[in-house]
């Protein structure tokens, strides 16, 4: 493989100019809002005005939602909306309408009191994370076409700071104003602050949809159905040819590229992040539980914390350019599962400020590093030719194990105690350790392509 050319630093910072790569600051602040204001935030609201921890931990499954989008990202990539789509486009009326999903739960949960009606916040944040997820999925797609190859990796470095700047919103600004004012005044300011993305939809282009050679041969393989099965009726036709083009052909191309080794891949994916992604839950109703104030608990965690995972996921970067994706994917498996022992040294410890910021520290690092490594692995597996439903299927797989576990994490923890939770949340991160190095083995074996390659397709 030709070496990639290089450029010097003039070159390199002056991507960071172009339109499209600034827009994604702003659209990575609309995607980062929403998810811990129906994840940590909401867990502490909850723990604060009484609700019980068993109860707080089956909150966690709402966050099932964007483990699986992958089932309505074909309608999200293809099924225009009414007005919306005729007005803004594709991508834009389908983020524009998660945009107004999410500012109508927010709303609705400001006015909400979890102690007395417990269901209708249920329902709320199950609202606020539908349209979360579904503007994830077309924000992604938004960021794919809006730029050329070279430039999506600064695509994505903005996008993930304004998805960072948008978790300190969500999580310390909430948690500030929670303190000093109230829960409803919290949630209506995130809602307002909803408004960001909706500006960032409204003065930007719709991009330039470019359909790739191997898509326009599925496609016609499509149409060949069609003229086969004319026996059928026109909605029985138009419906399968649906399902064939925007369900079928992405998971057909996916499994004849990898073969036998497709599932274990998507295995890897699923249980990558589990350690981390069981215990958030758990985190903020154990520094809660400790005596540690809404104050210090956003200073700490959702300050100084997004700081040092924006740190973690900026070594990564290097790390994977240095020593490609297989060996950084055991290093990120190991940090992540090791990192979750430091809670179970906190809550044996104490209200100590010195070790939250250790525990923090190394937590937040890790996870960081390990993102990065993740959704370079996931990108290097996905072809352009189905980049929004194969990359929808992966960053759902991504949390749904985890997702799912941190539903009983409630229950664990009070039968269990806080130390033996987080040592066993440790341990459960030790399959993905050891499927993570069965593939840095076989790449090692297979080096036929640059470990971290991303698959081209030609228009």
């Amino acid at each position: 493989m030709p070496a990639e050319p290089r450029r010097d630093w003039r070159e390199t910072f002056a991507v960071y100019r172009q339109p499209p790569v600034i827009t994604m600051l702003f659209l990575g602040f609309s995607a980062g809002l929403p998810f811990l204001l129906v994840f940590s935030t909401l867990t502490a609201w909850l723990r604060s005005e009484g609700v019980e921890v068993a109860a707080i931990g089956f909150f966690s499954w709402i966050g099932i939602l964007y483990s699986i989008k992958f089932f309505w990202a074909p309608v999200v990539d293809r099924l225009p909306l009414p007005l919306l789509t005729r007005g803004l486009g594709q991508r834009r009326g389908w983020i524009l309408f998660g945009q107004l999903l999410i500012i109508t739960g927010l709303a609705g949960l400001a006015f909400s009191d979890p102690l007395t009606a417990l269901t209708p916040v249920v329902v709320l944040a199950l609202l606020v994370a539908f349209g979360s997820a579904t503007q994830d999925i077309a924000i992604d797609a938004f960021r794919i076409e809006s730029a050329p190859d070279e430039v999506q990796a600064a695509n994505a470095a903005t996008y993930m700071i304004g998805y960072r700047i948008g978790l300190v919103m969500a999580g310390a600004v909430a948690l500030y104003i929670a303190d000093f004012v109230s829960w409803t005044a919290a949630y209506l300011a995130m809602a307002g602050l909803v408004s960001v993305g909706v500006i960032t939809v409204l003065l930007r282009p719709e991009p330039e949809k470019r359909i790739a050679r191997h898509t326009h041969e599925r496609e016609q393989r499509v149409q060949d159905y069609l003229l086969a099965n004319e026996h059928h009726s026109d909605l029985r036709r138009r419906i399968m040819a649906w399902l064939i083009g925007a369900v079928v052909c992405p998971f057909v191309d996916f499994f004849s590229r990898y073969g036998r080794v497709a599932l274990a891949l998507l295995v890897l994916i699923g249980i990558y992040r589990i350690s981390d992604i069981s215990m958030a839950a758990m985190a903020n109703p154990l520094y809660l539980d400790l005596g540690f104030s809404l104050s210090q608990i956003g200073t700490i965690t959702n300050v100084y914390g997004v700081v040092m995972t924006i740190t973690g996921g900026l070594v990564g970067g290097l790390m994977v350019t240095r020593y490609g994706i297989p060996r950084m994917l055991v290093v990120g498996a190991a940090l992540t599962a090791v990192t979750n022992l430091l809670f179970a040294v906190l809550a044996t410890i104490g209200a100590e400020v010195a070790m939250l910021v250790v525990t923090i520290s190394a937590d937040n690092l890790s996870n960081g590093f390990a993102s990065t490594i993740l959704i370079a692995f996931m990108s290097s597996l996905t072809s352009r030719a189905y980049t929004a439903t194969q990359y929808a299927l992966f960053s759902s797989l991504m949390t749904l194990p985890g997702k799912f576990v941190s539903g009983f994490s409630g229950v664990a923890v009070e039968a269990w105690g806080y130390p033996w939770f987080f040592i066993a949340i440790g341990i459960a991160g030790v399959p993905a350790v050891l499927l993570a190095a069965w593939y840095a083995w076989g790449r090692t074996r297979d080096n036929t392509e640059p470990p971290h390659a991303v698959p081209r397709e030609t228009g």
